[in-house]
């Protein structure tokens, strides 16, 4: 009887799992990624320079990096329809179906980089086509990023290493 009971109970077990409706499942973003693609900016100014452009692919997105001594206070970021030089004002096409402008607000900044057309190795990564060094004129430093679309981004200074920072630009994988 014992045996009886006990089948009973888990059949019963059983069929009532398989009738209970499934917990709606909360809609998270990608990797926690809450950003946006609309323009991203800060107005002052300073006397940073550029020193170096270095980028890392994680897991969610892809990662510019500028390095700069002196602290960097002004920055503009946005979606193009095309990306220009700086003082000569000639179109430079980049790679991928999307453009950021990157503007450092600095003192002018002579960056050298082996290649303007290509200033940052990005062969491989999943979502940065290419970037360009687009010149220094008038206070101004500015980068063209080739993106593969027109995804999320966010924009951010870290200080340091010692005096200098870093303004750093995360384009997502994805939506």
């Amino acid at each position: 009887m014992k045996t009886l009971k006990a089948g009973l109970a888990s059949a019963l077990l059983v069929a009532g799992l398989g009738l209970a409706p499934a917990a709606p499942a909360a809609a998270a973003p990608y990797c926690g990624i809450t950003w946006g693609s609309l323009a991203d900016s800060s107005s002052a100014t300073s006397t940073a320079r550029v020193t170096n452009a270095r980028a890392g692919q994680h897991t969610c997105y892809d990662r510019l990096v500028i390095d700069l001594r002196g602290k960097v206070r002004g920055y503009d970021v946005r979606y193009v329809s095309a990306v220009y030089t700086e003082g000569q004002g000639k179109r430079v096409p980049l790679d991928g179906a999307a453009d950021l402008r990157i503007i450092v607000r600095t003192g002018n900044s002579p960056y050298n980089p082996a290649s303007d057309t290509r200033a940052v190795n990005v062969s491989g990564f999943r979502t940065f086509e290419q970037v360009a060094y687009l010149g220094s004129f008038e206070g101004q430093t500015s980068f063209g990023l080739g993106v593969r679309a027109r995804l999320p981004f966010r924009t951010f200074i870290l200080d340091g290493p010692g005096t200098g920072s870093r303004l750093v630009i995360d384009v997502a994988h994805r939506w």
